[in-house]
């Protein structure tokens, strides 16, 4: 029985998925050659790869750049207050809207840089939030 027991796992752990892991192995590597990614620890690797996955919320609001704005506008205070107050899931959704994911870069979140931008309209009440992406800018207006 622990004969058949020990097949049997090394069938479903290891000779079921062999070629579908081989040709995902082939396709990985192609891009991303062995030699660079051998340095990383598996969790090093998934964290490069896949983002960092804890946040500290705080540390976010502190390394916040602010332009047109200060850091004790009422619109700023008002906007940190309600982002603090909302629960884990939204403020992820949040991040996503604000970076294009829900994941903090491999980096860490010390060096995430984010602003937050007046846009200057004549009428703010008509304007909605909105953002640059790829420049972690947040266009807020008052």
């Amino acid at each position: 029985r622990k004969e058949f027991v020990d097949l049997y796992v090394n069938y479903v752990f290891n000779e079921s998925i062999r070629k579908p892991f081989e040709d995902f192995m082939r396709g990985f590597l192609r891009g991303c050659p062995a030699r660079k990614w051998k340095m990383f620890l598996p969790v090093e690797l998934q964290i490069v790869l896949q983002g960092h996955t804890k946040f500290d919320w705080h540390l976010l609001e502190k390394n916040v750049t602010y332009i047109q704005y200060k850091k004790l506008d009422r619109t700023i205070r008002n906007f940190w207050a309600v982002f603090h107050k909302l629960p884990e899931e939204k403020k992820k959704m949040f991040l996503a809207f604000l970076s294009g994911s829900d994941r903090i870069p491999g980096y860490g979140l010390e060096y995430f840089k984010v602003s937050i931008v007046d846009p200057e309209a004549e009428n703010p009440d008509e304007l909605c939030p909105s953002v640059n992406t790829c420049s972690h800018i947040l266009f807020l207006p008052r």
